[in-house]
């Protein structure tokens, strides 16, 4: 069934609001297992509120919504064909795409098949809204390369911090505070840690809505003329604090959210 032919709200579909026990008993098995990623996919689904769905809505019913319903790209599929783009220059965002890809050992195939652990795809709704939240998770690493955060934990909850304001779910903002809180616990660090994920959500709420775009034509641009047109930030404060970490002696590498921070945009 084509997209287009989906309801936009299947009737099963529900709208959970926050619901704070669920969170904090799923973030405590977090703390005590971080690879139990499973436990990020419930953090969210108990934080999805009306302002998620909202936009989802006023997304899919825009004209690129429209567009892009209708053309049904399969996100991870284009984004893993590497040799879809061979012709790109090497400063385009698909050549620092790949880049990141091949140093993190990641594929866009492989979060969907994590996420689908938690949720197999005939468990989700079938409706247009589920086809617009897997397009947030399926760009979660253009996030990375475009803003420059990496895959350390303070990149990774500085990218939520980001994330959030991109997305509007809650369920993204308390595990990157939770997370800060976690890697100053860790650290002992005098860095300023939560400054970071404050700078995360300024430069995401100035940021157009990465998601939004066309993923296609996005990976074909001159990475830094698309920064310049989706007005994209430098994040200087997270540079500044893994500087003040590595000084410390306390390695990038050594903090680790486990998949956390990949999950959870």
């Amino acid at each position: 069934m084509a997209f287009t032919d989906l309801p936009l709200v299947a009737p099963d579909r529900k709208v959970s609001g926050f619901r704070p026990l669920k969170v904090l008993h799923h973030f405590g098995k977090l703390v005590e297992d971080k690879e139990d990623t499973e436990q990020v996919f419930h953090i969210i689904e108990a934080t999805k509120g009306r302002r998620s769905h909202a936009q989802a809505r006023a997304f899919i019913q825009s004209p690129e919504g429209q567009r892009f319903l209708s053309d049904g790209v399969d996100i991870p599929a284009m984004l893993d064909d590497h040799a879809r783009w061979a012709d790109c220059g090497p400063n385009t965002v698909a050549a620092h795409y790949i880049a990141f890809m091949k140093r993190e050992g990641l594929s866009a195939a492989g979060l969907v098949a994590e996420s689908h652990r938690w949720a197999p795809p005939e468990s989700l709704p079938r409706d247009q809204t589920q086809w617009y939240f897997d397009r947030l998770r399926d760009t979660h690493d253009l996030f990375h390369v475009l803003t420059g955060y990496g895959r350390d934990a303070l990149g990774e909850v500085s990218l939520l911090g980001f994330s959030y304001e991109q997305n509007h779910n809650t369920g993204i903002l308390f595990i990157a505070y939770a997370g800060a809180r976690q890697i100053r616990k860790v650290s002992g660090t005098k860095a300023p840690i939560f400054a970071a994920i404050k700078e995360g959500r300024r430069l995401g709420r100035a940021a157009a809505k990465i998601s939004h775009q066309d993923i296609a034509a996005l990976m074909r641009e001159d990475i830094g003329e698309a920064r310049a047109r989706l007005n994209i930030g430098k994040p200087d404060v997270y540079r500044q604090c893994l500087a003040i970490l590595e000084g410390e002696g306390t390695m990038r590498e050594h903090l680790t959210l486990g998949g956390a921070g990949a999950q959870a945009a």
